[in-house]
């Protein structure tokens, strides 16, 4: 949530953002700063009666010893009108601080300056790329060929939950496993405390990350107890700090997770679903930073290494993309895409994203650090995908197809504990 006090001193920066972002109604701003000061007008008013009755009750008494009887019971009626007053303020001050508040909800991050302007998908910077891109001719798509090695079922899935669940088995489960095991050791590697969250949250949760309201048709519900299933690992691990003061000298914070993932994905259909490509549950490990604003861009850079580190060892071909700001999701202030070449399909598959929201998470969560001073600031907060299984599994089986075998690249032999899966 974007701070009301930026909002008051840049009202146009703000708007200049939200264009950027090509949000609906850049209006909204003025709306929010005219009930700014409406809620601080009203606010104001308030103190003045409440000091005022304070004060004219205390009087009450001394008159009453002088014998003024008559001015003690004039200032008796007037505190009560001033506490009838009061009551009325604080009434309206409440719903200028809920509309306000619901307003505040409304307005995206705005894009870093670095962000490139442009509205879809297809206006994203291509800022890197590397590795070999075969050619699709003569490959199978993972989807045939997890059903020639018995590794993946789709049909079974589909029987015992529904399309996009499927099942894993002997090789296709080691390798699920593996890729687990590969991404977590890796992340230890790099100086992430590992956790392992709830696999549910609570709807504070899901507002503090900014899931809520925003993407609540996208997320599963269990309308008994109020809870829902998480789309990712950062919801529950950023919110490990909600409402804490955290100590300077503790930045950066680094967590890493792996979590099952739910996504309800509504909408989308053709070939952006078939196989792994787009899945109601899968597997993903993430890494999060909690990190003092001076170095969130540096620590930005950072995580997209390290990524392209896992991609790399993965002897995958990969590439990042710079998101434009109308490509960009509603709490990211900057991200990266990356993608995996899909050589049996012969299209490129995303496979992480890597994102520095600033303050926007931070300020919905209540989530501080104290300065040189003392002072409590908002930290700035940093995800990313290291890595997002069900498109790596579609990559490295569909790159690594040779004859009846599938080659496991050597960096996770040790995981695998197999150097290929046969296909029968």
């Amino acid at each position: 949530m974007l701070e009301i006090a930026f909002l008051r001193e840049q009202p146009e920066v703000v708007k200049e953002g939200l264009n950027k972002k090509h949000f609906g109604d850049p209006g909204i701003v003025d709306r929010i700063l005219e009930l700014d000061q409406q809620r601080r007008a009203t606010q104001k008013s308030l103190d003045d009666a409440l000091a005022q009755g304070k004060t004219m009750a205390r009087d009450i008494g001394a008159l009453m010893q002088q014998g003024r009887t008559e001015e003690a019971t004039a200032a008796r009626e007037r505190t009560g009108e001033l506490k009838q007053l009061a009551r009325e303020l604080s009434e309206a001050l409440e719903k200028a601080e809920a509309e306000q508040d619901r307003l505040l909800t409304e307005l995206p991050n705005l894009p870093h300056s670095s962000v490139p302007a442009g509205r879809h998908a297809e206006d994203n910077l291509v800022v890197h790329q590397e590795g070999e891109l075969k050619s699709q001719e003569g490959l199978l798509p993972h989807w045939e060929l997890a059903a020639r090695g018995r590794i993946i079922d789709f049909e079974l899935g589909s029987k015992i939950s529904g399309a996009g669940f499927p099942v894993y088995r002997g090789a296709g489960a080691r390798l699920q496993r593996a890729l687990i095991n590969f991404f977590l050791e890796e992340g230890i590697k790099a100086g992430y405390e590992e956790y392992q969250p709830p696999l549910v949250v609570n709807a504070a949760s899901g507002f503090g990350t900014g899931q809520l309201p925003d993407k609540e048709g996208q997320m599963y519900y269990v309308n008994e107890d109020d809870l829902y299933l998480i789309p990712t690992a950062e919801v529950p691990v950023t919110n490990f700090y909600r409402d804490l003061i955290v100590k300077e000298s503790e930045l950066p914070i680094r967590n890493v997770a792996y979590s099952s993932c739910f996504r309800r994905e509504a909408g989308s259909y053709g070939k952006d679903v078939r196989g792994l490509n787009r899945l109601h549950q899968f597997d993903k490990v993430e890494i999060v930073q909690i990190e003092h604003p001076a170095r969130s861009y540096e620590t930005l850079e950072s995580m997209r290494a390290h990524v392209e580190g896992l991609l790399r060892k993965l002897e995958l071909p990969y590439r990042v993309l710079l998101l434009c700001g109308g490509d960009m999701s509603f709490t990211s202030a900057k991200t990266y895409d990356m993608e995996v070449w899909s050589a049996g399909q012969g299209r490129w598959l995303e496979v992480s994203s890597i994102s520095n929201f600033e303050t926007f998470q931070s300020n919905r969560m209540k989530l501080r650090f104290r300065d040189g001073d003392g002072k409590p600031r908002l930290a700035h907060t940093l995800n990313g995908s290291a890595l997002a299984l069900p498109r790596i599994v579609a990559a490295l089986l569909e790159n690594n197809q040779e004859g009846d075998l599938i080659h496991i690249p050597a960096a996770l032999q040790p995981y695998t504990g197999f150097a290929h899966i046969r296909l029968t």
